[in-house]
């Protein structure tokens, strides 16, 4: 398997010492916990052991001490190198992933000679220089629990085996025996996803094994690894109290599944919905009726429709009466009658609005001209949208008052058709580019600085080579006091729509 699919839904069981220095035992755990596996094949299973060099680890001085509970714990739980082997094997054997914790350099050697798949870093080893120098050399996936470190510690971590090429998994952890429920911390699992995007984050446990809940959440924060701890008791055996028995991983399984329904969708995309809320909620919308009689080619448009409820089979609806699309009817619709798709021709011109914008977010870059945070803006397309770009214009109007600014967006090669106004005279400020004004028959190209008057009555119009931007200041703009001489001129020739600065700086869909 890839290392990057190691680590995907990974569930950890956590052997530590609790095979108790008897391999017997060792393997009944490893055999009792592949069994709970079976009811929960969306998981990937792991099990991970710990392995100590105790000639080496414990200082000769203290390998007699039963008064220092890790010195007593480690002695007496101690296996040989072949019997750590026959646990590995087996757990390998049954299909489990096999991950290994060293706590000195020996055993990172042993480990390798195991041929173990992953090698886990334990939150007390978390900076220990000299080892995971060691574990470096080898040519392992690593996963690192973090309880305890600064936020530099791992930074610094994170750097050292990056730049080594490792592929790593950080464990948000919390390093308390047991843990109390209002000391786990959860929200560090969006710290680490957050400060170090490119790595896969998880959870290592230490809470209460019949805690259910906090699995939930870490998933719901995006976790892709969990670690707990198992035991088996026994007559001879007892576990401590953060170890899960399989009664409880199962529990703890099942509420990770449960977990993992709830959230849904992992791809990243916007979830379609599913049949039956298409369902619901289009039995909620209100239906188009005609107001009064629709002729043949018509606009479908408020003026002539009222919405009500129940909406019919093939029926638009209120959520379709979009400004982007428009509905021309094919077929006379009598008062009260249900406007259907069979019985319109359907436009829909979101997309070509959509790249207008994002051609006129380059010109406005480079123009560095400061706008508002949310202005309105018209695109005039004066034979139809799908003309824009070869006759039209953007206009963000700015103020309407008895004064009027606007600015006026060019894009290269458009052209504004001939028109005059009746009631304003407007000076025209060119801010950005060159533009070229024809001005009552007589035609020149302004530059960037260059002012032009536009007295009333007088015929203009306007084109720009390589695009401009220009200011608009006029009396008072009146929507009926544009005349132009090319009758063909489309009526309805501006989509109108507010502008957000923001649209500069991200992406507009």
């Amino acid at each position: 398997m890839e290392s990057k699919n190691l680590f995907s839904n990974l569930f950890i069981f956590e052997m530590a010492n609790n095979h108790m220095g008897d391999v017997q035992h060792g393997l009944r755990v490893i055999r009792e916990f592949h069994n709970i596996c079976s009811s929960f094949k969306e998981f990937n299973f792991a099990f991970k052991f710990q392995y100590r060099d105790i000639e080496t680890f414990i200082h000769n001085d203290y390998k007699n001490r039963t008064d220092i509970k890790y010195v007593k714990r480690f002695l007496e739980t101690n296996i040989s190198a072949s019997e750590k082997k026959l646990l590995k094997s087996e757990a390998e054997k049954l299909g489990f992933i096999t991950i290994c914790t060293p706590f000195d350099e020996n055993s990172v050697d042993l480990i390798e000679e195991h041929g173990f798949s992953i090698i886990k870093i334990a939150s007390c080893s978390f900076t220990d220089w000299p080892l995971l120098e060691k574990i470096a050399k080898t040519d392992k996936p690593i996963i690192a629990s973090t309880a305890g470190a600064s936020l530099e510690d791992i930074d610094q971590v994170v750097l050292f085996f990056e730049h080594r090429g490792k592929t790593l998994c950080l464990m948000h952890c919390v390093g308390e025996y047991p843990t109390a429920e209002s000391n786990l911390q959860l929200n560090q699992i969006d710290l680490l996803k957050n400060r170090y995007q490119g790595l896969t984050v998880g959870f290592s446990t230490h809470e209460s094994p019949d805690n259910t809940d906090s699995i939930k959440i870490a998933i719901a924060k995006g976790a892709k690894v969990f670690e707990r701890h198992v035991a088996l008791k026994t007559e001879k055996y007892d576990i401590n109290a953060y170890s899960s028995t399989p009664a409880q991983i199962h529990a703890w399984l099942k509420s990770a599944s449960s977990a993992f329904a709830m959230c849904g969708d992992v791809s990243g995309e916007r979830f379609a919905g599913s049949d039956k809320e298409k369902a619901d909620l289009r039995g909620l919308q209100r239906g188009v009726f005609a107001k009064t009689t629709i002729e043949t080619g018509q606009s479908i448009d408020t003026s002539n429709t009222f919405y009500a409820i129940p909406n019919l089979e093939n029926q638009i609806v209120a959520n379709d009466m979009s400004k982007y699309i428009e509905f021309i009817s094919t077929k006379s619709i009598k008062a009260g009658e249900p406007v259907t798709l069979p019985d319109v021709y359907t436009k829909n011109f979101r997309a070509d609005v959509l790249a207008i914008i994002n051609k006129l977010k380059p010109l406005l870059t480079e123009s560095k001209i400061a706008l508002s945070d949310k202005l309105e803006m018209e695109l005039s397309h004066h034979y139809g949208i799908e003309r824009f770009c070869e006759w039209g214009a953007a206009i963000i109007n700015c103020i309407n008052r008895e004064y009027c600014k606007k600015i006026i967006i060019l894009l290269p090669r458009q052209k504004h058709p001939v028109h005059f106004h009746k009631k304003k005279e407007e000076t025209f400020h060119v801010l950005y580019g060159s533009v070229t004004v024809n001005l009552g028959g007589i035609e020149k190209t302004y530059k960037c600085g260059d002012i032009v008057v536009v007295e009333r009555e007088v015929k203009h119009n306007f084109s720009s080579e390589d695009g401009a931007i220009f200011e608009e200041i006029s009396t008072t703009h009146y929507k009926d006091d544009s005349f132009y001489d090319d009758e063909n001129i489309a009526k309805n020739r501006k989509t109108a729509m507010t502008f957000w600065a923001d649209w500069l700086y991200k992406p507009i869909f």
